[in-house]
């Protein structure tokens, strides 16, 4: 099937990649963090299954909605190539948010079941309709990547049939991700490089391990060498790990060398299994963050999908601008969730041991990626609320970080206590006490009976 872009209703290319469309200025919101379901999902079909060209709208198109509503979303691509395998599905399901972005007027960000597109007013007052988007879609695919023969794109806003494409999808997540469990760093001689993200956070470059996937969740090291031997000019490409030069931080020669060149020399140097020294950058499409928490010298973990304050009183949204941008952060690491199924989850920094906070739907899915032995041991907001709370809890449960701990009793604590004494006119119960001062009650015992011994208590 033959596509004449120009006779779109507006302009598509790389020149409108990096168009962002406020709220302001937003006609319609499709997917996104206030929306349940929502998902896009590539899959490799037979030459029969496939009708090259055709494009399905279910539910509401773009004309039909009102200025301001949202809306499930859901997109199926279905594509047929001699050249095609299973692995390139994830590969070239990540390139949907590329592409879409190359369309005047809509707004794709994130992947998987994370989608938020937006619709801009403009364009929906110059007649943007699904046909147009699929159109779009089907050209820029097939201009980009040639060993797409046959391609077929189903957007849907019907609650009930998102539903369901969602829940397939899930599953389908699921299977690829199982696909590289047992694969291991030492076995392959190579790893994956991706740029796709580099419009966006020109210094960087995400390294795909067989142990480690892309910060989006989308590209396992499989995916990355299927779509490093069909397409050897695109984004995906095999990196030299070089020599060993630190396995515990999971530190490689060739691994630097590839950073260094791709980032234009702004970084030089990365651990994949640690989020200290020398972390792996961050871009913006992670699916979760991992952020250090001093008060406890452990490890939390947020998701997109929780829109809450996380234990440290801070937001994704807040915790993202810190980590993202291609930068070196310290302390603040975006990671595929599919890492913490395994060995070598931040293997340099204690792995699940220096877990201290998980949201209960993140811990709740990865049940089977966290030892059994910790589980019960890692709090989520149904369990606390602060650092006080948490240093508590962890403490209460003999989580291994508190052995990283030793208890001081400073003059700056003693003297809390005294005040606090005084506030309540000499009469205080342990376990009241404990919570106000945000000690555990072993603590608090151990500053009174400094106290005593310094004869300021009977």
């Amino acid at each position: 099937m033959k596509i004449d872009i120009k006779k779109l209703p507006v302009e598509v290319g790389v020149v409108h990649e990096g168009e962002r469309i406020r709220r302001p200025d937003t006609f319609v919101e499709l997917g996104g963090p206030k929306i349940e379901f929502k998902a896009e999902l590539t899959q490799a079909k037979g030459e029969k299954e496939v009708e090259d060209g055709k494009i399905t709208v279910i539910g509401k198109d773009i004309p039909d909605f009102n200025e301001g509503d949202k809306a499930p979303f859901g997109i199926l691509v279905e594509i047929y190539g001699k050249e095609i395998e299973k692995d390139l599905e994830g590969v070239v399901e990540r390139r949907v948010h590329d592409f879409l972005n190359y369309i005047q007027g809509f707004m794709h960000l994130n992947q998987r079941y994370d989608i938020w597109c937006r619709v801009s007013k403009d364009a929906k007052e110059k007649g943007l309709t699904f046909d147009d988007v699929g159109k779009a879609l089907i050209w820029l695919f097939k201009e980009e990547l040639p060993f797409i023969e046959k391609m077929q794109v189903t957007f849907m806003t019907d609650e009930k049939k998102v539903k369901e494409h969602y829940e397939n999808a899930m599953e389908i997540y699921k299977q690829r991700d199982a696909r590289i469990r047992g694969m291991k760093d030492e076995e392959v001689e190579e790893f994956y490089g991706c740029s796709l993200c580099q419009s966006f956070a020109p210094n960087h470059l995400c390294v795909i391990s067989p142990q480690r996937i892309s910060l989006c969740g989308s590209i396992s090291w499989l995916d990355a060498r299927a779509a490093a031997r069909v397409d050897p000019d695109g984004p995906n490409f095999a990196v030299s790990k070089g020599e060993l030069l630190d396995e515990e931080n999971g530190e490689y020669s060739g691994v630097n060398e590839a950073v260094k060149e791709y980032t234009n020399g702004a970084n030089e140097r990365i651990y994949m299994y640690s989020m200290f020294k020398y972390p792996h950058t961050s871009c913006g499409c992670f699916e979760a963050i991992a952020f250090y928490i001093p008060e406890v010298d452990g490890i939390g973990i947020v998701d997109r999908n929780f829109s809450g304050e996380t234990v440290n009183g801070l937001k994704f949204s807040t915790m993202a601008t810190q980590s993202g941008g291609g930068e070196q952060t310290e302390g603040f690491l975006g990671m595929g969730i599919e890492w913490m199924h395994s060995p070598k989850f931040f293997n340099a920094d204690g792995g699940w041991d220096r877990i201290v906070w998980l949201p209960s739907h993140l811990k709740d899915r990865m049940k089977d990626a966290i030892p059994k032995g910790i589980y019960d041991k890692i709090p989520s907001e149904n369990d606390i609320a602060n650092l006080n709370e948490l240093k508590r809890f962890l403490t209460e449960k003999e989580h291994p970080v508190a052995e990283r701990w030793g208890f001081e009793v400073t003059e700056e604590l003693k003297n809390k206590l005294i005040n606090y004494i005084q506030e309540k006119n000499g009469e205080i119960y342990p376990d009241q006490a404990s919570k106000d001062l945000g000690l555990t009650e072993k603590e608090l015992m151990k500053v009174i009976e400094e106290l005593q011994r310094d004869g300021i208590l009977g």
